[in-house]
């Protein structure tokens, strides 16, 4: 044994089997602590108290609480700056060493940054693994030694470069006797943390360990359809499982495993979105700017129009294309967005509506339960034809004919957008060109019961192409 006590500083990996840093703990300590922090600095930022998110963590911290009680161990689960709870408890409880699963984010790495000095200060020392990725920040890199910008030679290089190795999972329940069961506070009611219930639980987002877990089995089943379902948001395609690898209740390695195991278009497909999942991680470990900035500098320089009133029309659903307006609805009520959806409403915000792309990255930080600032942010890029290896600029996608391939029968639409239930299937996916008898008989008012669209969409595209063929120098 290296160390005589060790603390597990649990982060965004809420789970008990096959986690990197909880496993290296019991492997190198006599005695092994486990230790959560409800992060002031980050929960002061959050702009409401009913959030979903700070919900869907505190239901998974106190069901880990309960499977390393049962394994034999316990959690300490604090309220307060982690920069300084953290280097405080590692002190109190006389640990040598602490680990954690490392975080790519800037202000993670900031933090981290911060503990790691403090722990050496006093002695301590922070050991960071990778856990959330297959391949970590520099392991895959080009010939020429840099960072991949196009993902379809980044997934090359990484379908080539995994080896069982990297799939291992990280053995715990071996080495649970090393857990230290000695008492810790109670766990901080929401309330006491400074939020309130949502509507989390009548939404289909079940939480913790047991969440992933129901999830995962139940996509099992569809993931070799996953390929020509996943673009169709009335149909149960997608794994749902995105809120759950964000905040580690489920390990990547084994989706990544499970989609290995099949052999067919689906899985492969599906394991294709785990590897941009990886991609869009590297890209801002290593190209941290473009949290502010465009992955593609010269992009910086296009100008975008300033419209409140139109941004807040397309935050709320009212910007009379339905399927965009139902993919704003679903978000606001559920937290959740379709993936198809995700590039509709953004490539309608940035290219129809001519609006910076870091309006609609940040409401989407806002609203969204899988948020996670890499994908988020290398998303809206790529719809925004800003980002790296994105979508061209003079490719605008189309809001009617998105809506008549993707929601042919309007039953998403129907679900969200309920004014315009009465619609045929023909009907629905552009209600103002309904001639105005069937309109009054539909009881469809536009500009009153549903709006106008904000824009002719053939006008805004020319607009979009012209914007970015001549950025403003």
């Amino acid at each position: 044994m290296q160390h005589e006590r060790a603390l597990v500083w649990f982060r965004r990996d809420l789970r008990l089997e096959d986690h990197a840093a909880l496993h290296q703990a019991l492997t190198q300590a006599r005695r092994v602590h486990c230790v959560f922090c409800f992060d002031s600095e980050i929960l002061a930022a959050l702009p409401s108290p009913q959030d979903r998110r700070v919900e869907f963590i505190w239901e998974s911290v106190r069901e880990l609480r309960a499977a390393l009680q049962r394994a034999g161990g316990e959690l300490h689960v604090l309220h307060g700056p982690a920069r300084q709870l953290i280097p405080e408890l590692a002190g109190a409880l006389g640990v040598e060493a602490v680990f954690c699963n490392r975080d790519y984010e800037p202000q993670a790495r900031a933090r981290d940054a911060f503990v790691d000095g403090a722990l050496r200060a006093a002695g301590r020392r922070l050991y960071q693994l990778k856990d959330q990725v297959i391949f970590d920040h520099d392991e895959l890199m080009t010939q020429a030694g840099t960072p991949f910008a196009v993902f379809t030679p980044y997934k090359r290089a990484w379908l080539a470069a995994l080896g069982e190795g990297e799939l291992q999972p990280f053995a715990v329940a071996a080495h649970s006797a090393r857990l230290d069961p000695a008492a810790a506070p109670a766990t901080p009611t929401l309330e006491q943390l400074g939020f309130q219930r949502t509507n989390l639980a009548t939404l289909r987002l079940p939480t913790g360990l047991g969440g992933a877990r129901a999830l995962f089995e139940a996509f099992l089943p569809r993931l070799d359809h996953y390929r020509e379902r996943r673009d169709f948001p009335a149909l149960a395609g997608p794994s749902y499982l995105s809120t759950h690898l964000r905040f580690g209740t489920i390990s990547i390695r084994e989706l990544v495993r499970a989609a290995r195991a099949r052999s067919s278009p689906g899985a492969d497909c599906w394991l294709s979105e785990l590897i941009w999942r990886d991609f869009y991680f590297m890209i801002l470990f290593h190209h941290p700017r473009v949290v502010d900035h465009a992955f593609q500098r010269e992009r910086d320089e296009v100008v975008w129009e300033q419209d409140p009133a139109r941004f807040r029309a397309w935050c709320e659903g009212r910007t009379g294309y339905p399927l965009v307006d139902a993919a704003l609805r679903q978000l606001n009520q559920t937290g959740y967005m379709h993936n198809r959806l995700r590039m509709v409403a953004a490539s309608f915000l940035t290219k129809d509506l001519g609006l910076d792309w870091r309006l609609g990255e940040r409401y989407f930080a806002e609203q969204l339960n899988d948020f996670d600032l890499a994908a988020n942010n290398g998303g809206w890029q790529w719809a925004a034809s800003t980002g790296c290896d994105a979508q061209p600029y003079f490719r605008v996608f189309n809001p009617v004919t998105q809506s008549q391939r993707f929601d042919p029968q309007g039953a998403f639409i129907r679900r969200y957008v309920p004014e315009l239930a009465a619609c045929s299937a023909k009907e629905i996916h552009a209600p103002w060109l309904i001639d105005a008898q069937r309109r009054r008989a539909l009881g469809l008012t536009l500009g009153e019961s549903y709006p106008h669209p904000l824009v002719d969409h053939a006008t805004a595209r020319l607009a979009a192409i012209r914007r970015f063929a001549r950025p403003a120098r």
